[in-house]
């Protein structure tokens, strides 16, 4: 980790590994295309294994009133940023179009602002954003992650029109 200074505002410049995302990857059940840029690393993951899809769904819909309240993480539908993190995911499509399932596509910052604090207040490092990965991984596999408003990312489970099944 290491910290730029730049026009008086101080960021945070990431190191992560890409083997230590894979192995995380991996151990959430995600198969991993990653590629590093030099602002982000651009990763693609699907659970190729998984029957049903993906745990994103749409936190403004009645019917997944139940999912909401387990959430660890909400995404802003316009963004894709997954709040509170350096994060943000869209979907993936596969050659016809249709949403796929069981994938996702994230962005990871590498350059963040000296400022920004994860939940709880916690300060940034490589260590801290390999735990929110894993547990945003499991999330989306497991527990669920509420998508919130927005056009640019669709839901894949529960309830609503754009669930990706019923495509």
């Amino acid at each position: 980790m290491q910290v730029l200074q730049a026009a008086g505002e101080k960021y945070i410049l990431l190191e992560l590994e890409t083997e230590a995302l894979g192995g995380i990857a991996s151990q959430a059940g995600f198969d991993l295309k990653i590629e590093e840029t030099g602002r982000a690393w651009i990763v693609e993951l699907t659970a190729q294994e998984r029957q049903s899809p993906l745990l994103l769904f749409d936190a403004a819909d009645p019917g997944n009133l139940g999912w909401f309240s387990r959430c660890q993480f909400y995404v802003d539908g316009a963004s894709g940023n997954v709040l509170q993190t350096p994060i943000a995911i869209a979907n993936i499509r596969d050659r016809r179009g249709n949403l796929m399932p069981n994938g996702l596509r994230m962005h990871i910052a590498k350059e963040i602002s000296a400022r920004f604090k994860l939940p709880g207040r916690v300060a940034v490092n490589e260590q801290m954003i390999y735990q929110v990965f894993y547990n945003l991984l499991h999330a989306l596999q497991n527990v669920g992650v509420g998508l919130c408003g927005g056009p640019s990312v669709r839901a894949l489970a529960g309830r609503g029109e754009n669930v990706a099944l019923r495509s």
